[in-house]
C-alpha cells in the first residue's frame, strides 16, 4: 500500500483482510481548470462578478496561502489577474502571502508557488505577524478579539481572498475568512484566536464552522473588516481543481465547505485499535508542526489507548522557527503539557498545536516515521520513531489481540474519518 509521503510516497505492507482503508473518493479534475476558475469569477455564488466590483485607478490586494498549503496559486492568481486586465494596472496590485505566524517564503519558493511570470510581473509580499510596521489596528471583533491586520490589505481599495477548502482540525474548514485572519493578522490577534479555551472547546474540530469558537471569530473578523471578493477551490487527491466558488465571502465559503464535506468526510462504524496516517505528502508534511493534522485525523477513530502511526517526511524539521519545539519540550509528558497550557493566563505562540498534539498523545500512543528527524529529537517531543511501519503495525495489532482492527489513512487529513453518530 502506498502512503502519501514527501514527494515520492512510501510503500508499506498490511494484511488487507484486517485493514479498513479510508481515502478520498476519486474525483476527476475539472476538464478545463482555468475555465472553472473563470466561471467562478464571472458567475459567483452571491453578489456581482469580480470585474464589476473594480474600477480604473483602484489598488488591489490579493491574499494567497503560504508554501505549506497546496493551493493552485499558479492557476488562481492568473485567473484573477485576467479578470482585472484592462481595469487595474499590475503595478497597483500586491499579492500578500497569508503566512499567519509561519515563516515567509523565499524567492525560489515563491517562483515554485506562483510561477516565474507572476513573480516577475507582480509585487509579492510575505505577511509578517511580528512586524508592527506592516500592521494596522482594526478594533475588537468577535468574542473580544483584538484585531490588527496587514496594512497593505486594509488600505487597498479592492481586497480579494484566494484559497482552498478542506476540513481543518480546529477551525472546521480552511479557506474563506482564514485568508484574512489568521492569515494576515498580527501575532497578538492569532494568539487570542488560538487560546487554550477556544482550542479546548469540543466544537473546535473538523467540519464544524458555526458554533465553533475559532471559526465564529475568524468569520466575524473578515465580515467586519471587509472582503471585496473571495475565490476558493476544492481539490482532489492529486491537488487538481475539482470545483471553484467565487463571490461574497460568507455565502461563497458556505457553498465550498458543503462540497468539501461531501468529498472529504467519511463515517466508520466503530473505533480502531491501530490507525496508520500521513500528513498528505509534500508540501503538507514538511514539518512535525503540520503533521499534527495527520495525527488529529487518526485520533478521530482510534480507540482510547490505541496506537497511531504517522508518516510525515519533515524535511523542514520541527521547524526551528516559532515556539512549537520549545513548548513541546517544556514539560515532561503530554499530560503535564496539557496541565501547563490550561493554567496559562496568556497564550504563547504555537501552544495551540502543542495543546492538540498533547491531547492526542495523552489519549493514545503516537509513533512517527520521518526522514529528517532523529529518534532523540522526537523523544524530546514525547514521541517514538519507527523505521519500519509495517513491522510496527503488525506488533501493535498482535498486542491488541486477535480481533484487533486496523485503519489506514493513506492521504491523511485529505479525508477525515469519524465514528457514526459523533459528527453532524
Amino acid at each position: 500500500m502506498l502512503l502519501a509521503y514527501g514527494q515520492s510516497g512510501l510503500e508499506i505492507e498490511v494484511d488487507p483482510r484486517r485493514a479498513t482503508v479510508v481515502e478520498p473518493v476519486h474525483h476527476e479534475a475539472a476538464a478545463d481548470q482555468l475555465a472553472v476558475l473563470r466561471a467562478a469569477l464571472r458567475e459567483p455564488v452571491a453578489g456581482a462578478p469580480l470585474r464589476e466590483r473594480v474600477s480604473p485607478g483602484q489598488t488591489v490586494a490579493i491574499s494567497a496561502c503560504d508554501g505549506t498549503r497546496p493551493q493552485p496559486r499558479h492557476l488562481m492568481i492568473p485567473a484573477v489577474l485576467d479578470e482585472l486586465d484592462g481595469v487595474v494596472r499590475l503595478e497597483d496590485v500586491v499579492i500578500l502571502v497569508a503566512t499567519g505566524t509561519h515563516r515567509g517564503n523565499d524567492e525560489s519558493e515563491l517562483r515554485a508557488m506562483f510561477g516565474d511570470e507572476i513573480v516577475d510581473a507582480v509585487r509579492i509580499v510575505n505577511h509578517d505577524a511580528r512586524d508592527a510596521g506592516q500592521l494596522t489596528w482594526m478594533g475588537s471583533h468577535g468574542n473580544g478579539v483584538p484585531v490588527w491586520l496587514n496594512r497593505e490589505w486594509v488600505e487597498a481599495d479592492v481586497r480579494i481572498t484566494t484559497g482552498f477548502v478542506e476540513p481543518h482540525f480546529f477551525a472546521g474548514f480552511s479557506g474563506g475568512p482564514k485568508l484574512v485572519a489568521p492569515g494576515l493578522a498580527a501575532l497578538e490577534t492569532v494568539l487570542v484566536l488560538h487560546d487554550a479555551v477556544r482550542i479546548g472547546d469540543p466544537r473546535a474540530t473538523w467540519g464544524i464552522t458555526h458554533g465553533n469558537p475559532v471559526h465564529d471569530d475568524v468569520r466575524a473578523i473578515a465580515q467586519a473588516t471587509g472582503v471585496t471578493f473571495a475565490l476558493d477551490v476544492v481539490l482532489n487527491r492529486a491537488k487538481d481543481v475539482v470545483a471553484a466558488f467565487g463571490g461574497d465571502l460568507l455565502p461563497m465559503h458556505a457553498a465550498a465547505t458543503a462540497t468539501a464535506k461531501r468529498m472529504a468526510m467519511r463515517p466508520v462504524e466503530a473505533p480502531f485499535d491501530v490507525v496508520v496516517t500521513t500528513n498528505s505528502g509534500f508540501p503538507l508534511d514538511q514539518n512535525l508542526y503540520q503533521a499534527v493534522k495527520g495525527m488529529a485525523a487518526a485520533y478521530e477513530v482510534v480507540r482510547p489507548g490505541g496506537t497511531i502511526v504517522c508518516a510525515a517526511e519533515c524535511r523542514d524539521g520541527f521547524p526551528d522557527h516559532g515556539s512549537y519545539r520549545r513548548v513541546l519540550a517544556s514539560a515532561p509528558s503530554p499530560h503535564a503539557l496539557l496541565a501547563d497550557i490550561s493554567m496559562r493566563t496568556e497564550t504563547i505562540p504555537d501552544q495551540w498545536q502543542v495543546q492538540i498534539q498533547a491531547r492526542i498523545q495523552a489519549g493514545s500512543q503516537v509513533i512517527m516515521h520521518t526522514s529528517f528527524l532523529t529518534d532523540a529529537e522526537l523523544a524530546a517531543a514525547h514521541l517514538r520513531q519507527t523505521r519500519d511501519i509495517s513491522a510496527t503495525v503488525a506488533q501493535a495489532l498482535a498486542a491488541a489481540g486477535p480481533n484487533a482492527r486496523l485503519c489506514v489513512l493513506p492521504e491523511g487529513p485529505q479525508t477525515i474519518p469519524y465514528v457514526e453518530g459523533r459528527r453532524p
